[in-house]
Formats: C-alpha cells, structure tokens, sequence
C-alpha cells in the first residue's frame, strides 16, 4: 500500500483538476456567498466519492511521470470549459427575468447580483436564484454530475482538449441560452405588447389625460401579478430545459 500511495496521488490530482475545475463553474456551486474553502472542500469530496468509479480511467496516465504537467493542464481546461458551458445556458434566467423586468417597468430596479459581476434588474435577481431552487428540488445538478463522470468516455485522459467541438458547443449554447431566456419570457412579452398597444389606443382616445403616468402604476400591478401565476411553469420550464441540455449534450 505504500509502495503503491504515490501512483494513488497521482491518480487523484488528475480526477481532481477536471471535477474541480468544472464544479468551481457550475451555478449554486460556484456562486460567491458559497466561500473558497467549501467550494475545495465539495471537490476534494466529489473526487472522493468518485474516485472508486472513475480510478481506472486514470491508471494508463500515471506511467509516464514526465507528462504529468501537460496532462493536468488539459484536464483542468476540459473541466473549465464544461462548466462555462453549462454556465452559459443557465444564465438563461437571468437573461429572461432581465426581458420581464423590461416589460412590467423595473428595470431600473437594480440589486447586486453576484453571479453577473454587478448589478442586474431586480427580477433577474429573482429568477437567478429561484432558478438554483428549482434545479436543485427537481435533481437537475444530478445530471451535472453525471456529466462529470460520461466526460471521461468523451473526452479520455491523456489527449488534447478538442478546441473545435468546444468552440462548437460554445456558440451552440449561446443561442439555446438566448432562445430559452426569450421563450421563457414569452407570456410577459406577449402582455407587454398587449398592454402597452392598449395605452396607445386609450391615449389617441383621451389625449387630453397624461395616461402614461397613470398607467405606470397599472402596469407594475398587472405585470407582477401575471408573473407571479405564471413563474411556477417558467421555472419548470427552466428546469426541464436544462435537463434535456444536460442529457443530449454529455450524458
């Protein structure tokens, strides 16, 4: 057992630089209320846990000790660049609570939002982390780690990251994120196009009535009010999206 502990720490420093590297990046995991040492102690844990599962994948890589650095480097950018891909879409909810703060009149209600590295809309705040809940009740992050382990059957240890597929897969999540925030934000697009086409045929009628201002408040209490029946089946659209993501991407 002595004999063998070096090749056994080896092994664990590569399965940690990507499940590390990818849990520093994933949403709740890597958000900053969550501090540096629980961030390191969940992936030290993580490595842990799989390590009875995921040890043989690694043994080919310890025989040669000079290509240790190189191998830890790809492995780390592997982990880094399927985080920030799963990050990428689930910013899909802030970008849709951005959309319905435009619509219901607040968006220049600003909060500091960790996440987005500034401040961002009140509802995007909302929906960034009402989103973390839904995932995390509905097993969605189970996906993520199972993404983890499926990786290891794409991308092998010891060859080069394949720059092109995550390229690829970059720009891909780009428009799904964009897509998903605007199909999310849909029924308050729709109402705010509804609403607001009304104020203009109200104000042609009453022209001599300063309708907008009075309008204003209305269109806080309606817009929150529809929001607030219909946030239940955007979250679980949410959810389910990014399920269905996880599975056809890596799993």
């Amino acid at each position: 057992m002595v004999d063998g502990f070096p090749a056994d720490a080896t092994s664990f420093l590569i399965l940690f630089a990507r499940l590390g590297a990818m849990l520093m990046l994933l949403p709740a995991f890597s958000d900053e209320s969550v501090s540096p040492r629980i961030r390191l102690l969940l992936a030290l844990g993580l490595t842990a846990g799989l390590w009875g599962l995921l040890s043989p994948q690694v043994t080919g890589a310890t025989a040669n000790p000079a290509a240790l650095p190189g191998i830890i480097i790809a492995e780390t950018m592997i982990g880094l660049m399927m985080g920030m891909i799963i990050r990428m879409l689930f910013q899909a909810a802030a970008m849709a609570g951005s959309i319905i703060s435009l619509q219901v009149g607040l968006s220049s209600a600003l909060v500091f939002d960790p996440s987005q590295g500034g401040q961002a809309a009140l509802i995007s705040r909302f929906m960034n982390v009402a989103a973390v809940v839904t995932c995390m009740a509905l097993g969605v992050h189970h996906l993520w780690l199972q993404s983890m382990m499926g990786s290891y059957a794409l991308f092998p240890i010891g060859g080069m990251p394949p720059w092109g597929d995550f390229a690829q897969l970059g720009v891909m999540a780009a428009g799904k994120a964009m897509s998903l925030a605007l199909s999310l934000a849909a029924p308050l697009v729709v109402y705010g196009i509804v609403f607001n086409v009304g104020l203009g045929l109200i104000a042609r009628l009453t022209s001599a009535i300063q309708i907008f201002f009075i309008a204003q408040p209305l269109n806080l209490l309606l817009g929150l009010g529809f929001f607030a029946v219909m946030i239940g089946a955007i979250l679980t659209a949410f959810a389910a999206a990014m399920a269905e993501l996880a599975q056809t991407t890596w799993i």
